[in-house]
């Protein structure tokens, strides 16, 4: 299903819920966004009525969704680098670009270029082979250099037996060092094209089976050496690698006192959707701002605490009903809904408490989470 709008400001590839929740801000900006779905009724077309379906990885698509939207942005880091750069020949901006995009793209190159930049990383390795990975040592998680995501396409091995799925799987491989940290920590900045840069509060993320369970920002009895660090190495990244947008840099906040690069996103991310009614600005208007080469919006919190939990696929079916009895029992707490099916650990929404007091943020968060994957108290 197709729908033609005039005076297209942005367009978005991917029709899932980071473009989803693109909408809200784009409407107050007075921005027009158009979008290419994966499907009729995916997250963002249920919200944004100028869409057509189709693929990321066909470029006639591409080039029939973005039409005359002057600029591009992206829902996910899918889309094949030869067709943005076809794009931007014929006059698109792509936000990010092509060069930059790549290094979210492909672990590998990512890893390449930040060790030439110096940024502190795990120990890193590419491999052909199982040899040599045992000739990196054990233990080590292997990964895909490019896809994964969520958990997926990563592997810890302990010992050869464990390398059968991970050179089973297709594509280039990387292996690093197993790295002892504490927690992990999320450093975001959105930079304009006009190369204004602003950074968010570094925050700490906790993985349940890798996938982002919740998010607490700030990130509490963070050493201000470290955030500072974190914060340096990610406008370090953005500015050096021209990045056009939001930008999210997982760190390992190590037992000894570094913080170490995990991955990039170059996009609104998880990490940061605690900043819809945490922050004055948040990461979505912001990287709308940022691709448009509007000035950026203000980063400062609007509370002490902000908490984000995960709404993953659970016990609950009917999550329209079951938030009216979330809002009755936690009226302080968001509740962000993203229009899916819901299926088991699959992200369905979140929600977002805001507080003087943490440990009273984290319940109201908790609670209000719980009642919408279980249906109980957490």
């Amino acid at each position: 299903m197709t729908h033609e709008a005039p005076g297209r400001d942005v367009a978005v590839i991917g029709g899932g819920q980071l473009a989803r929740m693109m909408q809200p801000p784009a409407i107050a900006l007075g921005l027009r966004l158009c979008l290419l779905a994966e499907g009729p009724d995916v997250s963002a077309a249920q919200v944004i009525g100028d869409h057509r379906v189709g693929s990321h990885t066909d470029l006639d698509d591409l080039r029939a969704a973005v039409q005359d939207a002057p600029v591009v942005t992206f829902d996910h880091e899918h889309v094949p680098p030869e067709h943005l750069r076809a794009l931007a020949q014929e006059g698109h901006q792509c936000r990010p670009g092509p060069d930059a995009l790549i290094h979210a793209q492909d672990k590998l190159v990512m890893r390449r270029r930040l060790t030439e930049l110096g940024v502190p990383c795990p120990r890193w390795a590419a491999v052909e082979q199982p040899a040599d990975v045992e000739d990196f040592g054990f233990p080590a998680i292997v990964k895909t250099a490019r896809g994964g995501y969520d958990g997926k396409g990563v592997w810890k091995v302990a010992s050869a037996a464990d390398l059968d799925e991970p050179f089973g799987a297709p594509g280039e491989l990387l292996v690093e060092e197993l790295v002892p940290f504490r927690r992990e920590l999320s450093a975001q900045v959105a930079r304009s094209a006009t190369g204004e840069i602003v950074d968010y509060p570094v925050v700490e993320s906790r993985q349940v089976d890798g996938v982002c369970s919740e998010v607490i920002a700030p990130a509490p009895n963070l050493d201000p050496a470290l955030e500072a660090r974190a914060r340096h190495i990610a406008r370090t990244i953005a500015e050096e690698l021209d990045v056009v947008g939001m930008l999210a840099v997982e760190l390992f906040e190590t037992d000894d006192d570094r913080v170490l690069v995990n991955e990039l996103a170059m996009r609104p991310h998880n990490t940061g959707h605690w900043s819809i009614d945490g922050a004055v600005t948040s990461q979505f208007e912001n990287h709308l701002r940022a691709v448009t080469g509007l000035p950026l919006g203000s980063t400062t919190p609007r509370q002490p605490w902000s908490v984000m939990v995960n709404i993953l696929g659970g016990a609950v079916q009917d999550l329209a009903a079951q938030r009216e009895v979330a809002l009755a029992a936690e009226p302080d707490v968001k509740v962000h809904l993203y229009g899916k099916a819901v299926k088991p650990g699959r992200k369905v929404g979140h929600v977002t408490a805001v507080g003087e007091e943490l440990e009273d943020v984290l319940r109201r968060a908790r609670h209000s989470a719980a009642l919408l994957t279980d249906g109980v108290q957490a």
